[in-house]
């Protein structure tokens, strides 16, 4: 049994460092092949994984949001009207964005999370459309149906990132800094609450830990998160609209994360790698587009119920029993 155990952790350490320097590599092929679209796909891979690196805070309190897209459009909207409106910085609307977003989750977090289970994912459903017809009702700040256009582009002390190849180095510094957040959250303390609450929340509430406070702080930061990327997305691409951020979007997160590994620290990423180039290489098939994503989402939940971040451990296992 012993002989076992330690042959399928020893199997799993290298199959971890090969999925290390496989992502590094995945990181690397832009500037391999000089492709102004293959920076463009790499630049909405890290926007994809930052929101759903939010998206996995939140789970990691077993609660599932299907209002992601709509705090990342909070963020997106705050972060435009400041830049526009009051002359600020970029730099200075983005991380705006995820304040705003995050006090707004902050705020409404609690009486959401005292429903759990499928009530919660229902309320937050109801909550993503609330956002899209708030927003179509308030033209004068949000463009209503037409959207804003001509967003003013990421700038860095005064040097405006007009080309995908610039934007893509700040989008992995920005996206290095979320995952440092995360890793961060999950070594600590607030990650051990988080993990205590996520195998078994009455049991958590029984030991002292405050659940609902918990579960609020994961929301919060998983929302601004989202915020963040949300206005990333918006000076990146220079157009928005209610519709950008509709449920559709929230879905795209969820299936990213339970893709790459729903409690994984790099499921995320994984997840936003493997998918989000589908939408641009499936231009002339946009109707399939969704039955891709299905197909994909119940092979997962079938064959890999830990991610495709879990495939080096079930092969390891499986080399170990041979």
């Amino acid at each position: 049994m012993s002989v076992t155990s330690t042959s399928t952790a020893g199997g799993v350490r290298p199959m971890k460092l090969v999925g290390a320097i496989l992502l590094t590599l995945a990181a690397t092929i832009p500037w391999f092949t000089g492709s102004t679209f293959h920076f463009h796909i790499a630049v909405m891979v890290c926007i994809s994984a930052m929101a759903t690196s939010g998206l996995a805070v939140i789970a990691w309190v077993g609660q599932l949001s299907l209002a992601h897209a709509a705090f990342a459009g909070i963020g997106a909207y705050t972060s435009v009207l400041l830049v526009v409106r009051f002359d600020l910085p970029v730099l200075l609307g983005l991380p705006a964005g995820a304040l705003v977003a995050g006090a707004v989750a902050f705020v409404i977090g609690s009486p959401l999370l005292r429903l759990r289970g499928v009530y919660f994912v229902l309320i937050t459903f109801a909550l993503n459309e609330l956002f899209r017809l708030i927003m179509l009702d308030i033209p004068e700040y949000s463009g209503g149906s037409s959207g804003i256009a001509g967003i003013p582009k990421i700038s860095l002390f005064g040097i405006t990132l007009s080309s995908y190849q610039a934007v893509y180095p700040f989008a992995l510094v920005c996206l290095s800094l979320v995952i440092g957040l995360l890793v961060l959250i999950r070594r600590g303390q607030l990650g051990r609450r988080f993990a205590a609450v996520e195998e078994n929340l009455d049991l958590a509430e029984s030991s002292g830990i405050p659940t609902a406070r918990t579960q609020n702080i994961a929301f919060t930061i998983g929302s601004a998160i989202a915020g963040f990327a949300g206005a990333f997305l918006a000076h990146y691409v220079g157009f928005i609209s209610p519709e950008t951020f509709g449920f559709q979007l929230s879905v795209s997160y969820v299936i990213m994360l339970v893709t790459g590994g729903r409690l994984a620290l790099w499921g995320p990423l994984v997840g936003a790698l493997f998918l989000t180039p589908l939408p641009e290489f499936l231009r002339g098939a946009v109707e399939y587009q969704h039955i891709i994503y299905g197909v994909v989402l119940i092979a997962v939940l079938r064959f890999l119920p830990q991610g495709l971040v879990g495939l080096p451990a079930q092969l390891a296992q499986k080399g170990g029993r041979a």
